[in-house]
């Protein structure tokens, strides 16, 4: 593992990532916790994150789809993430635009669910901070489809490697991550 995704595993180690009995957002219950907000709003683990990320979406994702143009997924989770990842590809011919999904559509001004950088059309990565059962990214894919959007890719900073994966891949988007339960801890 290079130097800076380990520096950024520590982070989320330290900060992020618990063992013990959790019960998750679906019910069920597992022994790994992941809030990656404290790692994702964290000045230095976002800065890797978005240099990482960067790196992932530029060598692997964008030869595969390079008609995407932009990146975001379900607010708050995502949002760190997609915004680090949208700041560090400022450098690049086409740097990608940033937008984030509602859980609900505003109940005021245009109602829109779909804020920032998003337009019909747009070919777009779908972000989320862990999958465990898919069902907050396939919410995402739903929304940005509904407005419109075609999402091409996934990007996930943990994969809980608990079958959100299988779940998401299954709609046609493959999903590429920074970290899986098994590059975190092993063969356990």
């Amino acid at each position: 593992m290079d130097d800076k995704k380990n520096e950024l595993l520590q982070i989320l180690l330290k900060k992020s990532i618990k063992t013990g009995h959790f019960i998750l957002a679906s019910g069920k219950e597992s022994d790994l916790y992941c809030d990656c907000r404290v790692t994702t709003l964290d000045a230095h683990g976002a800065n890797l994150i978005g240099e990482l990320g960067w790196q992932l979406v530029r060598d692997v994702i964008l030869p595969r789809f390079p008609s995407i143009s932009a990146i975001g997924g379900m607010t708050m989770g995502a949002d760190p993430i997609s915004l680090a990842i949208g700041m560090y590809s400022a450098s690049a011919p086409s740097p990608l635009s940033v937008f984030t999904v509602r859980k609900e559509p505003k109940d005021h001004g245009r109602g829109k669910r779909i804020e920032g950088n998003f337009s019909a059309g747009d070919s777009v990565i779908v972000v989320d901070d862990v999958i465990t059962t898919g069902g907050s990214t396939i919410k995402a894919i739903d929304a940005i489809e509904a407005e419109g959007g075609k999402v091409l890719a996934a990007f996930v900073l943990v994969d809980r490697e608990e079958g959100g994966r299988e779940t998401i891949e299954n709609r046609g988007v493959p999903v590429y991550s920074l970290f899986t339960r098994r590059s975190i801890f092993g063969d356990q």
